[in-house]
């Protein structure tokens, strides 16, 4: 099936009931851990690439992932996470990509319609399609650096007039959940009636950033191979299903491949200290990933979709 839009994915899960996982990808295998699991599950799948993950690999790594998405055997969308302006997203148009995000969610409402709509203009004139946010997440992602005082959540009413000024696809909203490992203590509070006055009055895709399980197992191995993680809370698995009900049909995941990946090379490490070929640490922590990937894709109903 191979490359598709965003909206051609989205769309249907929306409308499916279902959600679709964006997972962000820096290497090659990132990239094959998530095509692979996406191709064993039967599972439609967002590939993103960051602003930082483009800066590390540049159009290499583009190429890789187009060659890897191209030739997969359920459809792929290649997506902008988090772009900071409009020139960064006529970047991706012209590497490829088929799904773009401009993120203006820390400009005031006049602005973020107006890039959003400049963006929308250029990408939908060559057919790729495009996420906006309203609302803001607290924590770190990327040069996403927000403050829990300056996190705001979404208001209903302002994410129906942003969408229908603005023209964009799929609205990424804020409810409750947080960008990094560290989302709040005991299991965050995701405001389940707040999702639903949106998505009563946003037909479109509704996409969840800062979503990642960040799985208490994980956690303590990465600790005991020698790794340094405290408080690490993630968003408990019945939210997100509930969520999905509710109208999310993006939901982002960056943390828990980084911690699969990261546990997996301490681990190996740990236990076979003379090993130095590359090979023998990235093959057992790109299996990690994708079985975490897989995880998703079975929590977020995309499984068998494809």
């Amino acid at each position: 099936m191979g490359l598709q839009s965003g909206l051609d994915i989205l769309g249907p899960a929306r409308a499916g009931g279902y959600a679709v996982g964006a997972f962000n990808t820096n290497d090659m295998e990132i990239t094959q851990a998530i095509i692979e699991a996406a191709h064993e599950t039967s599972s439609p799948v967002l590939v993103s690439l960051s602003e930082g993950a483009l800066k590390f690999g540049g159009d290499a790594l583009v190429a890789v992932v187009k060659y890897l998405a191209g030739n997969a055997s359920v459809p792929v969308a290649i997506h902008l996470d988090h772009g900071s302006s409009y020139e960064s997203c006529l970047r991706a148009l012209r590497w490829g990509f088929t799904s773009v995000m401009i993120d203006m969610s820390h400009a005031d409402e006049e602005t973020n319609v107006a890039e959003t709509a400049r963006v929308v203009a250029a990408a939908h004139a060559v057919g790729v399609t495009v996420e906006a946010e309203i609302g803001r997440l607290g924590g770190i992602e990327e040069h996403v650096n927000v403050s829990a005082e300056d996190a705001t959540l979404t208001k209903p009413e302002e994410a129906a007039r942003f969408i229908e000024r603005s023209g964009a696809d799929y609205l990424a909203v804020a409810i409750g959940t947080s960008h990094g490992a560290n989302k709040g203590k005991g299991r965050p509070f995701i405001d389940h009636e707040r999702l639903q006055a949106i998505a009563r009055l946003v037909p479109n895709p509704l996409v969840m950033h800062g979503a990642s399980g960040v799985p208490a197992s994980l956690v303590e191995r990465f600790n005991q191979a020698g790794g340094k993680l405290a408080d690490a809370v993630g968003i408990h698995s019945e939210d997100v299903e509930q969520a999905v009900t509710q109208g999310i049909a993006k939901i982002n995941t960056d943390t828990d491949l980084r911690l699969a990946f990261t546990t997996s090379v301490r681990e190996t490490l740990l236990n076979n200290p003379a090993e130095f070929d590359p090979r023998k640490l990235l093959g057992p922590a790109r299996a990690e990933m994708k079985d975490v990937v897989a995880d998703r894709m079975k929590l977020f109903g995309s499984a068998g979709r494809a």
